[in-house]
């Protein structure tokens, strides 16, 4: 039977692509982006027809040296309308609140205080709980939520049922499929999809994706699990992000046929910023070691400190993973 939604030439209604180019850009370079930046990419997304922006982390200032990292680690209220106003656009503003890594009952306003409109709580599978305790809380101050369920990959088939069933008897709007290793393929993405739609539909709730790149399978992973029942998409401009980086935001604005959606701004934004940000020396996408660790649903840390010491000697660094498997 083909539990596909629609085909190549349908536009769903039900999707919605979310920019996530200063959050998991900002893992790239500390968040040092300039408000220039900022607000023309916020500009560039809003002409572009995004639905959602996530402008980064709201992480506890207790935890983080402010001194260390640009305004985007903890989204302050005023940082945020210092770029968006009162953010007169269709466009919905969204932050991430890592569990453990935010001090959520201090930092939050209510929903009618704050231009937020999406709180995305990210956690390890182990961490449902205390997700769930954060999202209960923020679900009351008038927030939509998500819940990004992280290095789905290394979870069994009972740890992911039971984190579902936690999770769609809670107040969440949306529950993430998150590749964090960039491990995933097409096929087992689909039987993932398959689980957290059979789940979620049951109460009305809606699925995401969140792809990372190291096996250059991060748009196709994307588009296979949107084929199956993912609602909410995540991308970068240009794939910019952690490591080997995102499902690039241009490739989805070429194949989604919802004629909201506009190209011509992104690649206007490309030209005059992304391509001087490669330039300026920083570093992401796809490479070998990224692959390996991928290929080994491994972390990408150890492939990250490969490439900031500039290393080339990729089979030396393939036979060190081989030996930690």
């Amino acid at each position: 039977m083909n539990l596909r939604k629609g085909n190549l030439m349908s536009v769903r209604e039900d999707v919605k692509l979310l920019d996530a180019t200063i959050r998991d850009g900002g893992l790239c370079n500390n968040f040092m982006f300039s408000d220039e930046f900022v607000k023309e990419l916020y500009k560039a997304n809003v002409k572009s027809g995004i639905d959602y922006m996530e402008f980064g982390y709201k992480a506890s200032t207790e935890m983080f040296d402010e001194n260390e990292f640009g305004k985007w680690k903890f989204c302050k209220e005023e940082d945020l309308r210092s770029i968006v106003g009162e953010n007169i656009s269709d466009m919905k503003i969204a932050v991430m609140a890592d569990v453990g890594r935010c001090d959520y009952k201090k930092d939050f306003l209510p929903k009618k205080d704050s231009v937020i409109d999406m709180v995305r709580v990210a956690c390890y599978i182990h961490q449902i709980p205390s997700a769930i305790e954060m999202i209960e809380y923020l679900h009351e101050l008038g927030y939509e939520t998500s819940c990004n369920v992280m290095a789905i990959s290394q979870a069994s088939k009972e740890q992911i049922d039971g984190a579902l069933e936690l999770l769609c008897n809670s107040d969440v709007d949306v529950i993430y499929l998150v590749d964090s290793y960039g491990s995933l393929y097409p096929e087992n993405a689909t039987e993932l999809t398959t689980m957290y739609v059979n789940a979620a539909e049951k109460v009305g709730k809606k699925i995401g994706f969140h792809a990372h790149n190291n096996q250059n399978l991060a748009f196709a992973n994307t588009i296979e699990t949107l084929s199956y029942g993912v609602s909410y998409l995540d991308a970068t401009i240009m794939g910019i992000g952690r490591g080997a980086g995102n499902c690039a935001t241009e490739l989805l604005l070429g194949f989604l046929r919802n004629p909201k959606y506009n190209l011509f701004s992104v690649l206007k934004f490309i030209e005059k910023y992304m391509i001087p940000l490669k330039e300026q020396g920083i570093v992401w996408g796809f490479d070998l070691q990224y692959m390996f660790t991928g290929q080994f649903n491994m972390h990408p840390r150890e492939a990250m400190k490969f490439t900031s010491d500039k290393r080339r000697d990729y089979c030396n660094f393939y036979e060190s993973l081989i030996d930690n498997v």
